[in-house]
């Protein structure tokens, strides 16, 4: 990519919202030859956000400052990012970035993959760059296979190592998320024997209610009952807690499933649900999904 002179510069842009995900399934059915998983799962936005305040810097820097200190590493994906947007386009500009951190962290929502999908929306906007949607994406990509679900926009379909991306529409629908307090790691997951690695392989059209919009339009709870993730056993020896949430949910007529690499696990809450006791480590949340990326808008495809 050429570099490029920025126009339009903006000094801050307040509240950035970063949202997380929930995979609705997750099934793994493959291993490429170079080690990397072949997966297949609907990725979901939800209303659960980060937020970021970035203001220019015309210094070139690039500066961290996060509202709950010692939660993130000193290198985290939003200054590797903003490094690689200027290494990419060979902007002279920075930015100071100030992250509230409000998804889980090892949660498998996404929170950092999306915290960085962001970044690079907010300063593609700061810093006047006018990259299309492919050409941000691109640099995601070199960051996580999940960055560019995130600056996709929609709902998705998601496979391959998580870059081949189909949009799809979900009905509206709300959800109750538990986070425990333990966590685990992806890479533990991944590298463990006992994970499953050859699920037969799905499609689209095997859960379309409607198949004659733009975007197919799923219906939720068919694929909730639908396929399972691939990776919950596995997490679940890692950290046992994953399997209690899924009992507590259980408690409250719930089906629950962990997202991601866990240890969140989630289900559809039909009607509100009365009080029940929640150890008092965990992180409950009721949630509802989105139909698109609140910064949708901020690039064009």
């Amino acid at each position: 990519m050429t570099p490029v002179h920025t126009r339009s510069v903006r000094q801050h842009l307040h509240g950035v919202p970063a949202p997380a995900k929930l995979n609705l399934f997750l099934h793994i059915t493959g291993r490429r030859a170079d080690g990397y998983h072949l997966l297949q799962s609907v990725f979901m936005l939800i209303d659960w956000c980060d937020r970021l305040d970035v203001e220019l810097r015309t210094d070139g820097g690039i500066s961290r400052q996060d509202l709950q200190p010692g939660l993130l590493p000193a290198e985290d994906l939003t200054l590797r990012a903003a490094r690689a947007l200027q290494q990419a386009t060979g902007c002279t500009l920075g930015a100071h970035i100030t992250l509230d951190k409000r998804i889980p962290a090892e949660a498998g929502m996404g929170g950092g993959s999306s915290d960085a999908a962001s970044t690079l929306l907010a300063l593609n906007r700061l810093w006047g760059l006018d990259l299309r949607r492919h050409e941000l994406s691109a640099i995601g990509l070199q960051l996580g296979a999940d960055v560019p679900f995130f600056l996709g926009g929609h709902n998705a379909w998601v496979e391959g190592i998580g870059e081949q991306i189909t949009p799809i529409s979900l009905p509206p629908a709300r959800f109750l998320v538990v986070k425990p307090a333990g966590g685990a790691s992806t890479q533990r997951i991944f590298a463990s024997p006992l994970l499953k690695r050859d699920t037969k392989t799905a499609t689209i059209q095997g859960f379309a209610a409607n198949d004659t919009q733009d975007l197919p339009r799923l219906d939720i709870q068919n694929i909730l009952d639908f396929g399972h993730n691939d990776l919950q056993p596995v997490a679940q020896t890692i950290c046992p807690e994953v399997g209690q949430c899924l009992d507590w949910l259980s408690a409250q007529g719930l089906q629950g499933r962990m997202t991601g690499s866990g240890t969140a696990v989630f289900a559809q809450m039909p009607h509100p649900l009365d009080e029940h006791p929640v150890p008092g480590d965990w992180t409950v949340r009721e949630c509802s999904n989105m139909d698109a990326h609140p910064l949708l808008d901020w690039c064009s495809d």
